[in-house]
């Protein structure tokens, strides 16, 4: 089962997104996931299998930032690879999304983002959404959000 945590805060988020990642293990799950902000820029990490794996590679490759997103993810749409691991980009890498959940229609909205010229990197079909969010987005991330959702 999925499990989801975000933190805006004053220090640096990852340790807290690992340890609240590490708090949800027992819900089960296959991969795992983090991003944050930094300098206006969303930087993510992402591995297979346990917590232990994103945790040495981000010993190997820090990721600062005190707003972060991090997710386990326990496959519902392609296979258990670092890919299809939360959390998922729009393709101009300003929106990130975890999800749990289905989304029913992705085949369509693929489809439909395809022909848009969207370049999609994972099976999964929440990749779908930061797409759709970044199509909506003018102004308003709020107004994007809710133009995406409806179409799901």
């Amino acid at each position: 089962m999925c499990g989801i945590i975000g933190i805006i805060g004053k220090a640096d988020a990852t340790p807290r997104l690992l340890e609240g990642l590490e708090r949800l293990e027992y819900r089960g799950y296959d991969s795992a996931g983090i991003a944050t902000l930094v300098d206006g820029a969303i930087e993510r990490r992402r591995a297979e299998g346990k917590i232990c794996n994103l945790n040495a590679l981000v010993d190997r490759q820090p990721l600062p930032g005190s707003i972060g997103i991090g997710h386990t993810r326990w496959a519902t749409h392609g296979g258990i690879t670092k890919e299809n691991a939360h959390p998922h980009l729009s393709q101009d890498l300003g929106i990130a999304v975890v999800h749990n959940g289905i989304i029913e229609n992705m085949t369509a909205l693929k489809e439909q983002l395809m022909a848009d010229g969207v370049a999609f990197l994972s099976e999964t079909d929440t990749e779908i959404l930061p797409h759709l969010i970044s199509k909506h987005y003018v102004d308003d991330p709020l107004a994007a959000v809710r133009a995406a959702l409806s179409q799901i």
